[in-house]
């Protein structure tokens, strides 16, 4: 199959169906622990220890070069056929996909292979903070030199987050937000109407009727958050909180709308318990039990990535934005780019090769059919006037929902602290979400962690 070209007899085959893969986390966190070891797509790896600082090549002979990325199920599959593809597409570059069990650990293999630079020379991850520190490259050069490289038709919010200081060190390969999947069957039987759920008032208060329990313990969910802090700041943006004052010089994240915010996903799944919630495990196993609740008529919906539609029946299941709040106005849930860098550590020749492989990868067509089948929103404005994009959009109307839901999105927060700020919101959804923290306190503690944070890089 020619993975770059979405023919009409492909795109017929191509029906997003509930295959059981995991999915995908909207933003990973940034932990740096070192680590080492990797696994090869189907053997073609040999491991970090060899064609990660770059693969032997000669003139005569094509480069090879590692990319690393931390996608498994669905996507994995996917980003292995486009591998397939683009090596099949020339003889120049021989791309090996080393897979890790999700994004945190591609980071922190790929610190350890700083450490011994022994790196990939592509990685599915993008840390600003080593980006200032000289740990990737700069591809601003190479774009000069590329005569192909149409900046204009990027979508402007995903290419601008690759930038650094100016320049430009990531590229991004897709883009994703979190949305909200539902049963229809189970609306139905409840008359629930999807369109009346446009804000979380309204979703508690659908999620508290279709939810079913037996002395005293709940045997049907009414909805189940996705675990981490990211939905739950998406749901805080909404109300008008902030991360940051607009100076840049106070967390607020111990503010009336996060509290507020907060303490009703704490009521909502401790309390009430008409909302549940999976935690821990490996990989993305707790993503992977979210989805299964749902297709497997254990919830009424949760709350996912764009990039969960791949691994959905949609006969069963359809899409819809995040809601808002009452009085407030809808939604403000972040949309980011999901961004790969090239090391700096690499070669040149390995560096060239890697740019080959990544701006293939956004491609009008490629972009397009990675859209079309994951769920992720493509990254050139183009690809939204591909024929079978179009036409694919007509039969699979839940593939716009992402893209309508970016309309209105908030851009991702960029960390000052190099990840500190975030770890501190990571760790106080925890104490909700899990310890059944009230949400004061569990803030509070929080900001005052990012507020030292803060005031060191300040």
């Amino acid at each position: 199959m020619n993975w770059s070209l979405a023919s009409t007899a492909w795109r017929k085959k191509l029906k997003l169906r509930w295959k059981g893969g995991m999915s995908l986390v909207l933003a990973a966190s940034f932990a740096l622990i070192t680590a080492c070891g990797s696994t090869a797509d189907s053997g073609s790896g040999t491991g970090s220890d060899a064609a990660a600082s770059g693969a032997d090549s000669s003139s005569s002979g094509p480069v090879e070069i590692e990319f690393w990325y931390g996608l498994g199920g669905n996507l994995g599959d996917n980003m292995k056929k486009t591998i397939d593809a683009f090596n099949a597409s020339q003889n120049e570059v021989v791309v090996k996909g080393i897979v890790q069990a999700d994004y945190t650990e591609t980071e922190q293999k790929l610190q350890a292979a700083i450490a011994s630079k022994k790196v990939p020379a592509a990685v599915l991850s993008a840390n600003m903070d080593w980006a200032r520190k000289g740990y990737y490259a700069s591809m601003d050069e190479m774009i000069a030199a590329d005569q192909d490289f149409n900046k204009e038709d990027y979508v402007q919010t995903f290419l601008d987050q690759g930038k650094v200081d100016g320049k430009q060190y990531f590229l991004p390969m897709y883009g994703t937000t979190q949305v909200m999947y539902y049963r229809m069957d189970t609306l139905k039987e409840n008359g629930i109407d999807p369109a009346s759920l446009t804000t979380w008032e309204a979703l508690a208060e659908a999620a508290a009727k279709m939810t079913k329990q037996e002395n005293g313990k709940t045997t049907f969910y009414g909805w189940e958050p996705m675990w981490g802090n990211e939905n739950m700041v998406d749901a805080v943006l909404g109300k008008g909180g902030q991360i940051l004052s607009d100076d840049g010089k106070t967390v607020m994240i111990d503010s009336p709308e996060w509290v507020e915010t907060w303490e009703l996903f704490r009521k909502w799944i401790h309390d009430d318990k008409i909302m549940g919630i999976h935690f821990g495990g490996q990989g993305w196993e707790y993503w992977y039990k979210t989805i299964d609740d749902v297709m497997k008529n254990k919830a009424a919906g949760y709350t996912g990535s764009s990039g969960d539609q791949g691994d959905l029946d949609f006969s069963i299941v359809a899409a819809m934005e995040q809601p808002g709040w009452e009085g407030v106005g809808q939604g403000k849930p972040v949309a980011s780019a999901i961004m790969a860098g090239i090391p700096a550590a690499a070669s040149p020749e390995q560096q060239q090769a890697a740019y080959q492989w990544l701006t293939y990868f956004s491609e009008t067509a490629n972009t397009a059919a990675w859209s079309m089948n994951t769920g992720y929103i493509a990254v050139r404005q183009s690809a939204q006037e591909d024929p079978d994009f179009k036409a694919f959009s007509e039969e699979n109307p839940q593939i716009k929902v992402p893209l309508q839901q970016a309309a209105h999105a908030s851009a991702p927060f960029q960390d000052p602290t190099g990840g500190k700020i975030n770890e501190a919101l990571k760790d106080a959804a925890d104490q909700v979400q899990i310890n059944n923290m009230p949400a004061e306190q569990a803030l509070k503690e929080a900001k005052e962690k990012a507020q030292k944070e803060l005031d060191r890089v300040k």
